[in-house]
């Protein structure tokens, strides 16, 4: 993203403001971007985009910069920061990459980057962060015999005109060094595995651990009658991970069942699933899977009541079902990277909390997550609530959405409740749920104290 586009952002997971150059503060974002998915940090503008009320100098920075050096074990490596005149002043951005380290503070925090916040980690977290870095950078290993010389030329070409239309300028230099830049080839010229998946026609030659399985069933169960299999297709997909993606949405939208309505003079048609929730869940699987588990495939089943899609490899890092949608770790960054720049990934982390609202407006039951040590599965269910959600519900976020469907099923939502469906959120923003549905006129507030629940009105 050009310097001066990050101006005109918010912070968040991959972008944080700092008003003033304090070591103690840049060293505790610096780990956690580290830790998580890189960022930018932007010195010169305070929490909410206005510029800060003292310029900063340059020296001062470079000093601060150099006293986080020893805050942090190991150093974050970055490189030098970039000045940027805008309107708002001189500002000053510098960019930090995801690390292959585990860092931490000189006080024994290891934090990382969730949402707007850097958050410090837990025992157990510390310890699943810390086994997911072991395993090493996978998507930037060399893979044996292979060389830019067998990247495909159209593939590289769509991907420049597509990260053109994302970043809203062409690139000009040469194609090498970028490739170089996103992890495609190392310095050598020799291809990565994140390379062999974006850019070659036919990866599975050198990956062949990276085709996708669908299989249609008959009912809700695998298995056919007299012991026969239960499915009426069965189809291997082969390609790019982009052309995977495109395909395997084909496959789903030719064999996803369409309803349609009549409301005045016009016809709706209503899909099986929601267009978004099946893209999102087909293009996790492809983007986070363990690709170093050679002896397993994506695989998507769908069902007569529901479609599965099972990625292998469990959760990464210290992801886990109940904070899935509130956190962001990636497996994979130079490739969810690369889908990004594509256009696959509308925006980055937030797929999960958006495909639980398409879902819920639709007046599905959310998606059901299960987390495997060697594999995950998202299951989307195809049969509608009685009661369709109102049109108030879509007004509502990812986390009202739960509220709403945990009212729906037991009557009644309390502040413990609510905490327990969305733990890792302060209380506070939960408060501040609950009072904008009440607010808004879809709950009703009844009793006081310790004994206030919650209803539909």
């Amino acid at each position: 993203m050009p310097a001066l586009d990050l101006i005109k952002s918010e912070p968040g997971p991959r972008l944080a403001f700092l008003e003033k150059p304090d070591a103690t503060q840049i060293a505790e974002t610096l780990v956690a971007f580290a830790n998580t998915e890189g960022g930018t940090i932007v010195f010169g503008l305070k929490d909410d985009g206005e510029s800060a009320p003292k310029k900063i100098e340059s020296k001062a920075l470079d000093k601060a910069l150099k006293e986080t050096e020893a805050l942090c074990n190991p150093p974050v490596v970055v490189g030098n920061w970039e000045e940027v005149e805008s309107e708002k002043g001189t500002l000053y951005s510098l960019k930090v990459p995801r690390s292959i380290e585990l860092h931490a503070l000189t006080d024994g925090r290891v934090l990382i980057r969730s949402g707007i916040k850097n958050r410090p980690l837990g025992g157990q977290e510390i310890l699943k962060l810390a086994s997911a870095r072991s395993t090493g950078d996978y998507e930037m290993e060399i893979v044996p015999g292979a060389t830019m010389d067998d990247f495909s030329n159209k593939m590289i070409q769509e991907y420049l005109s597509k990260r053109a239309e994302r970043t809203k300028r062409p690139y000009n230099g040469k194609v090498a060094d970028l490739m170089k830049e996103i992890g495609a080839i190392n310095s050598d010229g020799k291809a990565t595995v994140s390379g062999i998946l974006l850019f070659t026609e036919y990866p599975q030659h050198w990956l062949p651990q990276s085709s996708l399985i669908f299989a249609k069933f008959v009912g809700k169960t695998p298995r056919g009658e007299n012991g026969l299999a239960g499915y009426t297709r069965r189809e291997e997909l082969t390609g790019p991970v982009s052309r995977l993606i495109e395909n395997a949405w084909n496959l789903i939208w030719s064999e996803m069942a369409v309803s349609a309505v009549v409301k005045g003079l016009e016809r709706e048609e209503t899909y099986e699933y929601p267009q978004f929730a099946v893209r999102e869940a087909i293009v996790n699987a492809v983007c986070h899977r363990d690709y170093r588990l050679k002896g397993r495939r994506i695989e998507i089943r769908m069902y007569s009541d529901r479609l599965e899609v099972i990625s292998p490899g469990g959760l990464p890092g210290f992801i886990t079902v109940e904070n899935i949608v509130d956190e962001h770790f990636s497996r994979n960054p130079r490739l969810v990277n690369g889908l990004f720049q594509w256009g696959y990934i509308e925006e980055l982390g937030l797929g999960i909390d958006r495909m639980m609202e398409v879902m819920q407006q639709a007046g599905h039951k959310p998606p059901y997550f299960d987390a495997r040590p060697y594999s995950f599965a998202v299951t989307l269910f195809n049969e509608r609530e009685k009661q369709k959600a109102p049109e108030w519900a879509r007004n509502t976020n990812h986390r009202q959405a739960r509220a709403l469907q945990y009212i729906r099923e037991h009557g009644s939502i309390t502040n413990r409740e609510y905490r327990t469906l969305c733990q890792g959120v302060s209380a506070e923003t939960l408060r501040l749920d609950l009072a904008d549905m009440v607010e808004q006129g879809i709950l009703l507030k009844v009793g006081s104290k310790k004994g206030t629940y919650y209803i539909l009105k």
